[in-house]
């Protein structure tokens, strides 16, 4: 299961919908569908998922100038996954800091 979830996204966007809808978002593998996701979920934090929206993140392009020239490519692209927890839930991302 841990293979599942890579990391929890934590941002200023997420931790906005995280206030509003408590809903939580994960970088995820690329080849995890939604029923491993909730399960993976609940497995690790011990909540109740309602439900679960991924989604694709493209990598963004790039460009450095160098002394040889212009250097282009792209940052690697990710699997996102937004799950909404069940209501008076909620996951503490900073518990073991």
């Amino acid at each position: 299961m841990s293979q599942i979830l890579v990391k929890p996204l934590i941002t200023e966007k997420m931790t906005a919908d995280t206030e509003k809808n408590n809903a939580y978002g994960f970088v995820v593998a690329d080849g995890a569908n939604k029923v491993e996701i909730k399960k993976a979920v609940e497995k690790e934090y011990g909540v109740t998922v309602t439900s679960v929206r991924t989604l694709r993140v493209d990598g963004k392009r790039r460009q450095r100038y160098t002394k040889t020239g212009i250097i282009k490519g792209r940052t690697v692209g990710y699997k996102k996954a937004i799950v909404s927890l069940a209501e008076g839930e909620m996951i503490d991302f900073y518990e073991n800091i």
